[in-house]
């Protein structure tokens, strides 16, 4: 299963599918913003399912999607994406924009905890 980067409109659609859990091609129209043709939300979904990011079951004459991989996957797969393409796959660089854009402040535990992953990634020699 081959998974390629996906266009705007597939990360779109994929972020639905993640929210919802799943979903009918017309829920998914429904859910998107400024969204094509019903068609092309079908032809989308199939694209997605031969690239294997979907999965669908027959569900009397619709077919629902759901994605194959788990929130988790999703969400490493996501940041990675903005890792390589805003900060040209530096984790340092995108950690440290995030730390120094954050409106909200780190707690105490949260720095704790931030402190820990980087002994570990330290200790792993990542």
């Amino acid at each position: 299963m081959a998974k390629t980067e996906l266009t705007r409109r597939e990360r779109e659609i994929m972020d639905i599918l993640h929210r919802r859990g799943r979903g009918s091609a017309q829920e998914v129209l429904e859910a998107m913003k400024k969204p094509p043709s019903y068609s092309a939300v079908r032809a989308l979904l199939r694209l997605l399912e031969e690239r294997g990011h979907v999965r669908h079951v027959a569900q009397g004459q619709r077919y629902v999607y759901a994605p194959t991989a788990s929130p988790s996957q999703a969400k490493k797969s996501a940041l990675a994406h903005v890792v390589r393409t805003f900060f040209s796959g530096s984790v340092e660089q995108a950690v440290a924009t995030l730390l120094d854009g954050s409106r909200a402040k780190l707690t105490a535990e949260e720095l704790d905890r931030l402190a820990e992953l980087v002994e570990k990634a330290r200790r792993e020699g990542r």
